[in-house]
């Protein structure tokens, strides 16, 4: 039997799959870790503590699959998008990983735009503006601020290449996660030197670019031993989480749209073709299927609003969930069933972190607007959904202005897993939205990648088409269309209308 594995590198944790060669699912496994804040709107991690979770994972998986070591034929690697793993000449960690969610760039944001003759010029060479989420300001935030660290610097890795390095001892990622670190030639699928030589960052900073299902090594003896597998066994280039998880919901041919609330939120759609978005709003970045390209819209907090709406609000609700032996979200849900679509006209604002699409704004912050003696806990907890769906409609309404069709949309993350919010979005969306036979998002996506990069599959295409099938369908309720209908305009109103008081509120 061949085994492939797919290991994502979360911001919770990470997790390891295994599937076989017809992409079923033989074993999985979750290692979690802390997530450091030592300012506010920053956002750390310690690499050190991604490694021991794949080990620990890895093994797990190994173990409880009751898996032969040699059967492992590849592992494909996704991850966190963004994030700066920092090393010296000797391959050691040089500080804390800084993190997509983080926000302290905003100066080198204005740099590297600056540099390269305004936003306009920038999305020529790289597709896409400069946002506080993305790598390169991050290593320019490294050479202003802690010019010690800097000066130690060899090498600049994305989370999940940081355990391919581990892995295989190489240094390489790949186009679609490479293309969020704003230094790639999306259209060309390598480097841009160009924007590299004007921002006077060293070349040799970045590993060799590769397709998402390309080999990049094996693993070594010392990787093999500690993992309980084989040298034989290779590692694929992958995808960065977002293309990963749009690869585990098959959005591998035109027309198919992905939305997923996990912690962030994203809308993902495929392009034959590049297409960019000339103001900047979502991002235009190589897919994980060879050649091919996809557009994305983010939404930092999703699933992340309700999870901090549950821990700083609903603590009481934990004790009452264990008592029933249920969650407490499915409590939460409950409560917010029992209230109107529209929230009888309570709005939410889910910018918790800032916000990326479409309004690029670190300063913006979560709000409830229109409260009143009314409303109650249901009512709140059910406006915190239809906010984070309202800024999922934003990327879904760019898209159609852009000329990018959109047939059908396939629901996946903790957000799918709930029928109420999946009816939500296909009331807000006023389209039909389905799920597939698959859950596990970007981990099962690079195992698919795995398998197509040792041959199992001619190519990704054909992998999908194998493996994945609609299971549920949910259609848009008329009535609850109309509603939001009205309420987006007056969703959209509401930043206008505060964004200067976020700076101001942010300059305190």
């Amino acid at each position: 039997m061949s085994v492939f594995l797919g290991i994502d590198i979360g911001t919770s944790g990470t997790k390891t799959l295994a599937i076989d060669g017809k992409g079923k699912i033989i074993a999985s496994n979750l290692q979690d870790y802390p997530c450091y804040a030592p300012k506010p709107l920053w956002s750390e991690q310690n690499p050190d503590d991604w490694w021991q979770a794949t080990i620990k994972s890895v093994r797990n998986v190994i173990k409880n699959g009751k898996i032969k070591p040699h059967e492992v034929k590849a592992i494909g690697l996704s991850g966190q998008m963004h994030g700066s793993v920092f090393l010296d000449k000797n391959g050691n960690v040089i500080r804390k990983a800084i993190l997509w969610n983080d926000q302290r760039t905003v100066k080198e944001c204005g740099e590297i735009t600056d540099a390269v003759g305004g936003r306009n010029e920038l999305i020529k060479l790289v597709a896409n503006p400069a946002l506080t989420g993305f790598t390169a300001p991050k290593i320019l935030w490294l050479r202003n601020n802690e010019p010690r660290n800097f000066d130690k610097l060899k090498k600049v890795l994305l989370p999940k290449d940081e355990i391919r390095r581990r892995l295989t001892g190489e240094y390489a990622t790949e186009v679609s996660d490479a293309s969020g670190m704003l230094l790639l030639d999306v259209s060309r699928r390598n480097w841009s030197f160009e924007l590299l030589d004007k921002l006077k960052l060293d070349r040799d900073f970045f590993g060799k670019v590769y397709e998402s299902e390309d080999v990049t090594g094996n693993l070594t003896s010392e990787a093999a031993k500690l993992l309980g597998l084989t040298t034989d066994c290779v590692v694929v280039g992958g995808a960065g989480d977002c293309a990963a998880g749009a690869i585990g919901n098959g959005i591998v041919g035109e027309g198919i749209l992905s939305t997923s609330i996990g912690t962030s939120g994203v809308m993902f759609v495929y392009s034959d073709e590049i297409k960019t978005d000339p103001l900047g709003r979502v991002h235009t970045f190589c897919h994980a299927v060879r050649g091919k390209w996809h557009l994305m819209g983010v939404t930092l907090a999703a699933g992340g609003s309700l999870q901090w709406f549950r821990n700083a609000v609903c603590l009481e609700l934990f004790s009452a969930a264990r008592k029933r032996k249920v969650d407490v979200y499915d409590l939460l849900t409950q409560e917010a069933e029992q209230t109107p679509a529209g929230s009888e006209g309570l709005f939410f604002l889910p910018y918790l972190s800032g916000e990326r699409t479409p309004h690029a704004d670190p300063f913006a912050r979560g709000c409830f607007i229109g409260l009143t003696l009314a409303h109650n806990r249901g009512h709140i907890v059910r406006s915190v959904m239809e906010g984070v769906t309202f800024s999922l409609r934003d990327s879904l309404d760019i898209f159609a202005g852009l000329g990018i069709p959109v047939k059908q949309i396939r629901a996946s993350g903790g957000g799918s897993k709930s029928a109420f919010w999946r009816q939500i979005q296909a009331d807000v969306f006023g389209q039909k939205v389905v799920t597939i036979n698959s859950e596990e998002g970007p981990a099962f996506g690079v195992a698919l990648l795995a398998a197509v990069g040792a041959g199992e599959y001619k190519n990704i295409q054909e992998a999908c088409k194998a493996t994945i099938k609609i299971v549920k369908e949910t259609k848009p309720d008329a009535k609850a269309k109309k509603i939001y209908d009205q309420a987006m305009p007056i969703y959209r109103d509401l930043y206008c209308s505060l964004k200067e008081n976020f700076r101001k509120i942010s300059s305190k």
